[in-house]
């Protein structure tokens, strides 16, 4: 399969794209004067106006972005076709091959890239509430944005993934990357929620995405380990390269740096993309015959004879409502709830943990002394949990992962109280929480990527990781209304629900592990 970024003769127009790409990246740099002009002030630019250069700048941006999209759409974007597509078969021993480790070494480094963008909310927001002179209930209306935008884009992309491709939505995200780094030289807090937002509809999709390819891509029996390792490596990577660029960076060019990082970052996105190929039961479903050989040739795989099962054409007759129709509806219920549950844990629970550890009795020091020897406690957990979901059960893990997390809110439930007979250590609690949270996420957008067929995985997938960003949203929201519960209720609230996703998913779910993508239709 050639390495061209775009095909020609499957796409409305590759000079589209370019162009596109070129003018975005234009009216990105027509903001790097202002940015630099405020360095004498040390790059505060809260109250400039905006000069003509920049307003012009943000509509090549616009333009760019729409036109770069237009050039992704297939040539026959408007045409129903539902190819037979038979079932993708290994020729080989199932081994890994080199384009094999190739695909996983890039889609890692392209979730490192996605994952700094959300992860970059963190620490921007100290700098942000001291240039605008903004309160903390005003500040946090930007990482609500931020989360909004990606849970909106993880649906978004998920439908993108199946209509243009998997390869043209990564595309389509980067040029959002490189488009929304103009966060950094916004002169008004307004803006700066506005491109906030933007980012997230970019950065939420690309790990469902990512999911859906490389569930298609890789060997059955290497499948289950390289999905958790994808997203492992991606997630705390992409923590790591924020945190260090902060480290280096802001001190030296203060906040606003983080966000014109997005510039070289979704250049770099489109670059990487030249070595990802384009999934083949997705080229296969739209007819491209020639360039499904050709990757299948360089994965070692073949299209056998049998044809998919009737449930296949029933899916792609339904299209996104088939993700609510049985036989399909059950498993969308139960892992949608996971992930609602998730979100809430994650991105509430634990993020108010601090406060409530303090607020009962606990000092700055013994508070952060429990939270590090718990994180002590579940980082080897998540060696385990790859282990277990790759050699013992797909579905089994993820519901042990879910009963863990909600042993945890139970101990949480329980601390402080009269049970003193328990003897619950807080430690304890927290790696189990910790152990049970880390393994459910780690564990979810894979298992869903393998769940749905293939005229709807994208769909599917997206719509998991949009509800897991869902739960964040709520949390924000009761955060931002000081609604806060202490622990012990959120514990006693959220256990019941994660417990019901759990038995839901051991009832309905299928088991992946070591079965063709195809066979788990059947």
């Amino acid at each position: 399969m050639s390495n061209a970024v775009l095909s020609s003769a499957t796409r409305h127009s590759v000079a589209a794209f370019w162009l596109g790409t070129l003018a975005v990246t234009i009216g990105v740099l027509t903001h790097i004067p202002m940015f630099l002009d405020a360095a004498p002030n040390g790059f505060h630019m809260a109250g400039m106006p905006m000069c003509a250069q920049m307003i012009w700048g943000m509509a090549a941006i616009a333009g760019g972005t729409c036109l770069a999209a237009y050039g992704l759409l297939p040539a026959n974007f408007r045409q129903t076709k539902h190819v037979d597509i038979g079932t993708i078969h290994e020729t080989g021993d199932g081994k890994l091959k080199a384009a094999h480790w190739q695909l996983l070494l890039v889609l890692m480094a392209a979730l490192v890239i996605d994952t700094m963008k959300p992860a970059t909310l963190g620490f921007v927001v100290p700098g942000t509430m001291k240039e605008y002179g903004i309160a903390k209930p005003i500040v946090a209306w930007l990482p609500f944005s931020g989360l909004t935008g990606t849970a909106l884009g993880s649906w978004i992309w998920g439908v993108l993934a199946d209509r243009l491709g998997r390869r043209a939505a990564i595309l389509l995200a980067a040029i959002m990357f490189i488009g929304t780094s103009i966060c950094g030289a916004m002169p008004t807090f307004g803006w700066n929620l506005a491109m906030c937002f933007a980012m997230g509809l970019s950065a939420g999709g690309m790990l469902p995405i990512a999911y859906t390819l490389m569930a298609e891509t890789i060997p059955t029996r290497h499948r289950g380990w390289a999905l958790v390792l994808l997203g492992g490596v991606g997630l705390v990577g992409g923590y790591f390269a924020s945190s260090g660029l902060t480290h280096l960076l802001e001190p030296l060019y203060s906040w606003r740096v983080l966000w014109l990082l997005g510039l070289p970052t979704g250049l770099l996105l489109i670059f990487f993309n030249r070595f990802i190929p384009e999934s083949p039961r997705f080229l296969i479903m739209n007819g491209r015959m020639d360039e499904a050989r050709a990757v299948m040739a360089r994965f070692g795989t073949a299209l056998s004879e049998t044809p998919l099962p009737a449930t296949h054409h029933d899916v792609a007759l339904d299209g996104a409502s088939a993700l609510v129709k049985q036989p399909l509806l059950n498993r969308t219920l139960a892992l949608n709830l996971v992930a609602l549950a998730w979100g809430l844990v994650n991105f509430g629970v634990l993020l108010w943990t601090p406060a409530n550890l303090k607020a009962a009795g606990y000092d700055v020091g013994e508070a952060s002394k429990i939270l590090f020897n718990s994180c002590l406690w579940a980082l080897p957990a998540c060696a385990i949990t790859a282990w277990l979901y790759s050699r013992w059960s797909t579905k089994g893990t993820l519901v042990l992962m879910a009963l863990l997390t909600s042993a945890g809110l139970l101990g949480l439930s329980l601390l402080g109280t009269d049970f003193s007979s328990l003897q619950l250590s807080p430690e304890v609690v927290f790696a189990v929480l910790l152990t049970g949270a880390n393994g459910m996420i780690a564990v979810l957008l894979p298992y869903a990527a393998e769940s749905y067929p293939l005229y709807i995985r994208g769909r599917g997938t997206g719509l998991v990781a949009a509800n897991s960003k869902a739960g964040g949203i709520l949390a924000q929201v009761v955060t931002m209304l000081a609604l806060v519960p202490p622990l012990a209720t959120a514990g006693l609230l959220l256990a019941g629900p994660v417990t019901l996703a759990a038995i839901i998913v051991a009832r309905t779910g299928a088991e992946t592990r070591n079965r063709n993508l195809e066979d788990l239709d059947k």
